[in-house]
């Protein structure tokens, strides 16, 4: 864990130049560890995105826990998507009409056949709290040891780190390697901070979901000893 006092946030409207873009989908199931083979398929839609600047693909995700259903764990099991379930990619503006060239296909993914309907453009976030579900990291390196690596990339773009708490393990498979990612909330950002670390990103392997950070729930009743 990683604690300072808080500062006060600016006050800022997110700017559009980096946006989200969120596609309605019909998918019934995708497999937990799904982020190689969706981006893969996405790309193979827009094969401009691996050259383009600041683009990332968000995994699918679903609710932990759901009517007595509970996420599994294991890579090569089933997500049970909902109509509410969304296919997000983040992109600069620019980008964002030939994005929508995804409306109608109809994508394979491990697979599972995943239409595309229709895409809305979501701005970032101006809360000063953000989450990634995946941020690369040495398997293994210490949980001390990669926060301090991040704080020292976070510094590299003008943003000084007050509160951080790593979280769980995962693995994201590719047929060439295995990626071991840690999941990380970052806490007290300024807003100026928070907008620039969702356009940045943090670390490799943005088309497969890493390094991608959304705004996550209030951490004010945490105290820095707790788990």
């Amino acid at each position: 864990m990683y604690w300072q006092e808080q500062k006060q946030a600016d006050s800022l409207v997110a700017p559009d130049d980096i946006v989200d873009v969120s596609f309605v989908i019909e998918c019934k199931t995708l497999p937990v560890d799904h982020a190689h083979s969706l981006s893969q398929a996405i790309q193979k839609e827009l094969p401009w995105l691996p050259q383009t600047k600041s683009a990332g693909i968000h995994q699918i995700h679903v609710a932990n826990s759901q009517n007595g259903w509970m996420r599994p764990e294991k890579p090569d099991a089933l997500l049970y998507l909902s109509r509410r379930t969304r296919m997000v990619l983040r992109l600069p503006k620019e980008r964002v009409e030939d994005a929508m060239a995804l409306t109608g296909k109809a994508l394979n993914v491990d697979g599972n056949d995943l239409k595309v309907k229709a895409g809305a453009i979501m701005p970032l976030t101006t809360l000063t709290i953000l989450f990634s579900r995946y941020v690369v990291a040495d398997k293994e390196q210490s949980e001390t040891a990669f926060m301090d690596d991040v704080a020292q990339v976070l510094k590299t773009l003008k943003i000084d780190p007050r509160k951080m708490l790593c979280g769980t393990q995962n693995e994201i498979h590719t047929p060439d390697k295995t990626i071991n990612t840690r999941s990380l909330m970052i806490a007290d950002l300024t807003v100026d901070e928070s907008i620039v670390l969702q356009q940045q990103g943090l670390g490799p392997e943005r088309l497969l979901g890493c390094g991608i950070f959304i705004p996550h729930k209030d951490i004010k009743t945490l105290r820095p000893d707790d788990d």
